[in-house]
């Protein structure tokens, strides 16, 4: 093996998700994914705290993309605006690896310890979401609550378009399930006037 290798990090993420999908997450040890990365242990932990983190490495950079996103919509759109396009780069970034999201998110579905923390890494989102939307001069508690409805449907939405086999792109789901979230807000408004 030699000293250097190339897209390290990447093999890595491979060679898990392969072995976690023939073995199963708990039966995966990361001796058996770094070598079938062709790498050491040592590399493993130079890029991931553990295994678990082989699944949710890209949650930073999504949480990103997603803040860049609410910060450079217009300044006439609305928070739930704002937060739409942040789903909206956020489909985009799911979509172009369609396959592996779909076999990540089945890994995490059979695995109680993975969907737990998968709310951890939402929950840092929807924080991070608000933070943005305060950034944007959005007063509490419209910006948590803003954040939490875009949770909601990124979850509604992710899961059609997985259950779905992504044949339907993920951006139409989205925009669906904000649809249907208008509907009922503008239901609630009526029956309250």
């Amino acid at each position: 093996m030699g000293r250097w290798e190339p897209n390290a990090r990447g093999r890595l993420e491979q060679a898990a998700l392969e072995l976690y999908v023939e073995r199963g997450y708990e039966q995966t040890p990361v001796a058996e994914i770094t070598k079938r990365a062709g790498l050491t242990e040592r590399t493993f932990f130079r890029h991931f705290t553990d295994k678990r983190e082989v699944l949710f490495a890209g949650s930073g950079r999504l949480e990103e993309l997603c803040v860049a996103a609410v910060a450079a919509a217009p300044t006439t759109a609305s928070p739930m605006e704002a937060v739409a396009a942040a789903l909206d780069a956020a489909a985009g970034a799911f979509e172009e690896r369609g396959d592996l999201v779909g076999l990540r998110q089945g890994v995490i579905d059979a695995n109680a310890e993975l969907r737990e923390r998968e709310l951890i890494k939402l929950a840092s989102l929807s924080g991070a979401l608000a933070d943005a939307l305060r950034g944007r001069g959005v007063a509490e508690p419209a910006a948590e609550l803003t954040a939490e409805s875009a949770i909601a449907v990124l979850k509604v939405a992710f899961r059609r378009w997985i259950d779905g086999g992504r044949e339907r792109p993920l951006r139409p789901l989205l925009a669906e399930c904000f649809d249907v979230l208008r509907t009922l807000s503008a239901r609630g408004a009526a029956s309250a006037g």
